[in-house]
């Protein structure tokens, strides 16, 4: 039955009125980017004082971790919930016993606990894989040219102790090991963790568009052969879901997707099915597209990188990790 009088004028339903001012706008809005969305990751290295321009990722900075402390600082009084910790290591510290991964005195660590001394009030959040520290590269041991998954799951669940011992507030096991986040969960709740959070990346392909954060990391040059065996076939996505599942199941509290706009399809899924706390990372290789279009005046940068955010939200997500957080929050602040 109609519900339009046969005398209304054509057209009776005009969805511009409501696109009509900014004001307007913002009350029809379905999604909203905030500061309280953002994670920021950040990389840190040996020395003092100093900093390194990152080439692949322009306006990113490897920090001594006194420079760490004070992008926290900032971070704080931004309103960034959160930051996240990933450490460069030259090749000299790389072994194939990995020890140096799970040291109460290694680089993450050590920024661990700086931050949380001085920035008590800001969420840690570390990386949980042995590629920064392993000799070939990868985030777990290769045995006879093979990534061996249990044995890789132990060393995983003593990082995981020593990381929640130096004050991190959650856990990132980034490696894609079958059973790690049980053994983690597990391990925790043994130790007297029980508070520390788990961000489990659940979901994560085996992607071109990590290129410039392993620049970052120091571990292109490291790196034999692919990550194929353990990253998920980006053909696929009914997988993505399977990963989710088991991960909640074994005690993850969070889960992530990565990259981040190539796969908003799977944010969308996961969101929908589960309804868990779900989070992309905006990864190096997005963050370098668009500044390197940007700088080339091909497309407005800050425009992009604000709708590349929103696509998140849009798509579900509950938090993003992005490069561009306090460029960001500042915006979001103005």
């Amino acid at each position: 039955m109609s519900i339009t009088p046969v005398n209304a004028p054509f057209p009776m339903t005009r969805l511009r009125r409501l696109r009509r001012t900014a004001a307007l706008r913002g009350l029809a809005a379905e999604n909203t980017l905030s500061v309280n969305d953002l994670i920021w990751p950040i990389f840190v290295m040996e020395g003092q004082n100093d900093s390194y321009a990152i080439p692949s990722m322009p306006g990113v900075m490897r920090l001594t971790v006194d420079r760490a402390v004070l992008a926290a600082k900032e971070a704080h009084d931004l309103g960034i919930p959160a930051i996240c910790i990933f450490p460069y290591t030259d090749d000299a510290s790389r072994t194939e016993d990995c020890a140096l991964a799970w040291s109460p005195d290694n680089l993450s660590n050590r920024a661990t606990a700086a931050i949380k001394a001085a920035v008590p009030d800001i969420a840690i959040m570390t990386d949980v894989a042995l590629d920064p520290y392993n000799a070939n590269g990868h985030d777990g041991f290769v045995r006879d040219g093979t990534i061996v998954n249990d044995e890789t799951v132990e060393a995983l669940v003593k990082m995981t102790l020593a990381q929640a011992a130096a004050g991190a507030d959650i856990i990132g096991p980034s490696d894609m090991m079958d059973g790690r986040i049980g053994a983690m969960r597990r391990a925790l709740e043994a130790d007297g963790f029980q508070d520390v959070a788990i961000l489990s990346y659940s979901a994560k392909y085996a992607s071109a568009f990590y290129g410039p954060f392993r620049d970052a990391l120091g571990a292109s040059g490291a790196l034999v052969g692919d990550k194929k065996t353990y990253q998920m076939n980006p053909a696929n996505s009914d997988e993505a879901l399977r990963l989710v599942a088991r991960d909640l199941s074994e005690g993850a509290d969070m889960v992530m997707v990565k990259p981040g706009l190539p796969y908003l399809d799977i944010c969308r899924r996961v969101k929908d099915q589960f309804g868990a706390p779900t989070y992309a990372y905006q990864v190096s290789g997005e963050y370098a597209m668009i500044m390197g279009a940007g700088a080339n005046g091909w497309i407005n940068e800050e425009q992009v990188m604000m709708e590349s955010l929103m696509a998140f939200k849009r798509a579900g997500c509950d938090g993003i990790l992005t490069y561009f957080a306090p460029r960001v929050a500042k915006l979001l602040g103005a």
